[in-house]
């Protein structure tokens, strides 16, 4: 079964050069192409796509937005970010509005194909340089190493924090740092099959979209610890 993309980028030679690179693959097809984020949207509900490519910088509506109102809609899709602009102002509100993943333009099309299959399968993807760039951005708030996280919490969050087991906030904290599930099992020495359940015990206890949603609640409660350079 192919993966349904959308391409949604104000620049037609953009488009374009996705476009082959999607086409090129067996399992991937291009369902429909959008200009700006009103035609995103309205393509998203027409065609039903299962992974939407989205520009940051677009007219009439822009990426980000588009991106939450595909959300918001309810629609399956997953929405990967697309940009030439490092920036954490963009980082941050993509995924805080539910974007499922978040490359650089300059990415490798291996790099941009497996961005595509990893979100179809209903996994996210940030590039590396965007987790280091958030872990900069918020080290001021972030526990230091043998600290206890639960006193610098509120009592709100503490008891929302509270709903996970040990275990569970230790993977959340490993899947915060951008490891995989496989990489997390190694970590702990447990199954990629129960990293998999742990993971999804989270999400659901925390009313998490995705693992994109399970770095911004880490960011936001001041969880992650920043890895030494």
């Amino acid at each position: 079964m192919s993966i349904s993309v959308l391409l949604a980028d104000d620049q037609e030679l953009m488009r374009m050069a996705f476009r082959m690179v999607l086409d090129s693959q067996p399992d991937m097809k291009v369902v429909g192409e959008a200009r700006d984020g009103n035609e995103a949207v309205a393509q998203v509900q027409a065609l039903s796509p299962d992974v939407v490519l989205m520009d940051v910088r677009m007219p009439d509506l822009d990426g980000i937005e588009a991106t939450r109102q595909i959300v918001d809609s309810g629609s399956d899709a997953c929405v990967i970010i697309l940009t030439t602009f490092d920036l954490d102002e963009y980082v941050y509100a993509a995924l805080r509005v539910g974007a499922s993943g978040f490359l650089l333009k300059d990415a490798q099309p291996a790099e941009l194909l497996s961005a595509v299959r990893v979100v179809a399968s209903g996994d996210a993807v940030v590039a590396p340089s965007v987790t280091r760039r958030l872990l900069d951005a918020y080290a001021h708030r972030l526990v230091a190493p043998g600290e206890d996280p639960d006193r610098l919490l509120p009592a709100a969050q503490r008891q929302r924090l509270g709903l996970l087991t040990a275990r569970e906030q230790e993977v959340m904290m490993l899947v915060a740092r951008g490891l995989s599930n496989g990489e997390i099992a190694q970590t702990l020495v447990l199954s990629e099959a129960t990293i998999k359940s742990h993971v999804g015990h989270i999400l659901a206890k925390l009313e998490l979209r995705d693992r994109v949603q399970i770095v911004v609640f880490a960011y936001e409660y001041g969880l992650v610890v920043p890895a030494r350079r």
